[in-house]
């Protein structure tokens, strides 16, 4: 895979067992724990068919324009596709994903995006780098591993590897239009867009709380990726529609792009505030970043 100019200044514009992971890596409140059971990891949830508005309450111009639109039901998954299940899929096939292939084949560019919080890098660095070493298998490049992370979302996956991991498991990638129905129906205040990432008592989803990208409260409990199912779950009984990772959706954007939805640990109030089901955002096909991840969805009862 390679990593272009673009796409670097892209992500600057964008930033956007039951374990939760390892406080020191993280920043994780060590008294937060996950709310989904181990027993629900992998479970779907059925979406039955309805109207909504697409494109409501829109804040940036992308969003619009507003459209009642009819979708059909599918089936969706509780929570982002985690490490777990993603190691599962590469044992089983041997599948090399994008970020990995390209530094294989020595590409120029090659490897993944690693945004790198203000705790931990020198003030004079940038928040972005292109890590050749950074891939699905060591999320922060060199001296990162998934072995204590299983239950993290996947990260560092393109469009290609997502639709291959979907394709496996006897799903596809949301529409734009499915994902979204989904996440408004899920919204804990219908009337408000923000209601799934902030409430009257404070965070309901990972996102950064602060200012961007210089200093990260982690009010939320996580100054960084979350474990999937450690935010209440909507009104559906999904969890982090919103924020947590990005999630790449099949339905392109523009040449060469593809939209992604929902936001991520990077969105806030003062940059991206796309923490609503509204947002979009074009990413590069064969783009990956530590902030990028996928779920599925069935069109049949898993």
């Amino acid at each position: 895979m390679r990593i272009s100019t673009r796409a670097i200044l892209t992500l600057a514009v964008v930033a956007t067992a039951a374990s939760c992971g390892t406080p020191e890596r993280n920043g994780q409140d060590p008294a937060k724990t996950c709310i989904l059971a181990p027993s629900d990891l992998g479970a779907f949830v059925k979406i039955p068919a309805g109207q909504f508005t697409k494109g409501a309450q829109p804040v940036y111009p992308e969003e619009r324009p507003t459209l009642s639109l009819h979708v059909d039901g599918f089936w969706i998954q509780k929570h982002e596709v985690t490490n777990a299940q993603f190691a599962t899929f590469v044992d089983a096939t041997g599948y090399v994903t994008d970020a990995e292939q390209g530094v294989l084949d020595g590409r120029e560019g090659a490897g993944s995006a690693v945004f790198i919080h203000p705790g931990q890098r020198a003030e004079t660095s940038a928040p972005w780098g292109l890590e050749a070493s950074a891939n699905w298998r060591a999320p922060e490049g060199d001296d990162s591993s998934i072995d204590e992370r299983m239950r993290e979302p996947v990260v560092h996956v393109s469009k290609r590897d997502a639709e291959a991991y979907a394709e496996w498991a006897g799903g596809r990638l949301p529409s734009e239009v499915e994902w979204e129905y989904a996440a408004s129906l899920g919204l804990p205040d219908p009337s408000d867009s923000v209601s799934g990432a902030y409430g009257e008592d404070g965070p309901r989803a990972n996102t950064w709380q602060g200012i961007f990208p210089v200093a990260d409260t982690a009010a939320d409990g996580y100054s960084g990726v979350a474990p999937v199912g450690c935010f209440d779950a909507d009104r559906l009984g999904l969890h982090d529609m919103i924020g947590n990772v990005w999630e790449l959706t099949d339905t392109p954007y523009g040449p060469g792009t593809q939209t992604m939805k929902g936001g991520s640990f990077l969105c806030a109030d003062n940059f991206c505030r796309r923490y609503r089901p509204a947002a979009r955002h074009p990413q590069e096909v064969d783009f990956s970043s530590n902030h990028i991840g996928f779920r599925i969805i069935r069109d049949t009862p898993p």
